[in-house]
């Protein structure tokens, strides 16, 4: 791992070398919030990571090798496969887990913020917690339809008072992207900074065939999907979109609903989980555009597809309006439905995009950039006064 530090001043090269940790809600799942969190151990390779669940084979691999604490919570493993049914118990979980560091670098989706922290804190937040501000967009049906949703009715009052309190305990609060900054202003009145994600895609690594899909795939030209099979990313509708096309999609992902999405394919669409990085690097590079049909506060798929100089068919909203270009990187869609999806795949020529400006747009988010970044931001907040939230 990289063990590079940003410069200290006079005043910093005086005093011992903070002690850094980092602190993220749960490591359960293969996502974008836990891929920052791999860049982020990659800039403090030394840091332990504090988080409330931990499942090493439902998370990605890089993660063995680091030093994890863990609540304990982390002892049912019910809790470590749906952690959403932990969610009554978290916020007592995340309160008692103490994280002894200098300065906690802390990646949140609405949990990591209010672990029990004694340093200065930088939040990187990837979005106020949607399962307390957007309630049915995160559960994917109304509130009462669940026992989670149950949960977060019943107990919304006090969860909200907690949120609160634990997001004005931080030193910096920085958003992942311009519409995260702006949902950060609206629910605590923090005026967050935007601090992008980086892709972390190796486009020089080894490359291998998905079992099973060689003559699905052939020379390439299919179209892909890489998500979460979760209710709000909108699977469904690509899947609907691609009924009685020649056109083939690929996707990627794992998820509460990959059954019933398994039984609604047709026959120019696959659905596959648990590749490699090498497999990955192939679906990749064959395909002629990936399909992002979901609301995202940042979503990392473009810019991996970006790397490898593919174009991105994309919802118009979240950060996908900070991530691709219109008409040079990608196009978008109005609204995340069937008839919309398929009328820009009927539309789609793969020659008339120019793969070297697509690649050089996704080099502006390098993980080398946002190394230098935050080495800087906790350089600053290891000299500043508590509670300056929002200063800049």
């Amino acid at each position: 791992m990289e063990t590079d530090r940003a410069p200290l001043d006079k005043k910093q090269s005086a005093k011992p070398r903070p002690k850094i940790a980092i602190a993220h809600d749960y490591l359960t799942q293969r996502g974008g919030a836990e891929r920052v969190v791999l860049a982020i151990l990659r800039a403090f390779p030394e840091a332990t990571i504090y988080t409330t669940l931990y499942d090493p084979d439902g998370t990605y691999p890089e993660f063995r090798n680091a030093k994890i604490v863990v609540s304990p919570l982390n002892r049912f493993s019910i809790f470590r496969r749906h952690h959403r049914i932990a969610l009554p118990f978290l916020p007592i979980a995340a309160s008692t887990l103490k994280v002894p560091a200098d300065v906690v670098v802390v990646s949140s989706t609405g949990w990591a913020h209010g672990f029990n922290m004694s340093g200065r804190v930088f939040v990187y937040c990837h979005s106020p917690a949607r399962w307390l501000y957007l309630t049915e967009q995160y559960l994917g049906a109304p509130a009462w339809g669940s026992l989670a949703g149950w949960a977060i009715a019943l107990l919304k009052p006090l969860l909200r008072r907690w949120d609160q309190k634990a997001a004005h305990r931080a030193n910096k609060y920085v958003a992942n992207s311009s519409v995260v900054r702006q949902r950060i202003m609206d629910v605590y009145g923090i005026n967050a900074s935007v601090f992008h994600p980086p892709h972390s895609v190796d486009t020089s690594g080894e490359r291998e065939p998905i079992s099973g899909l060689e003559h699905f795939i052939l020379d390439g030209g299919h179209f892909l999907v890489v998500s979460r099979l979760l209710p709000y990313k909108n699977v469904d509708q690509a899947i609907e979109a691609f009924q009685g096309l020649d056109e083939r999609l690929l996707i990627i992902g794992e998820g509460p609903l990959s059954d019933r999405l398994q039984a609604s394919l047709p026959k120019n669409v696959r659905l596959v989980s648990g590749l490699t990085d090498a497999q990955m690097r192939w679906a990749y590079a064959t395909c002629a555009a990936v399909i992002a049909p979901s609301h995202e506060d940042f979503g990392l798929t473009p810019l991996e597809a970006a790397a490898w100089g593919k174009p991105t068919i994309a919802l118009r909203a979240g950060g996908y309006l900070d991530t691709i270009v219109e008409g040079a990187t990608g196009i978008f869609i109005e609204k995340p439905e069937a008839a919309q999806i398929r009328e820009s795949v009927l539309q789609f020529q793969a020659e008339e995009w120019d793969v070297d400006s697509i690649r050089s747009h996704a080099a502006k988010f390098s993980e080398e950039g946002f190394r230098a970044r935050l080495h800087r931001e906790i350089a600053a907040v290891a000299n500043r006064e508590p509670n300056s939230v929002g200063r800049s």
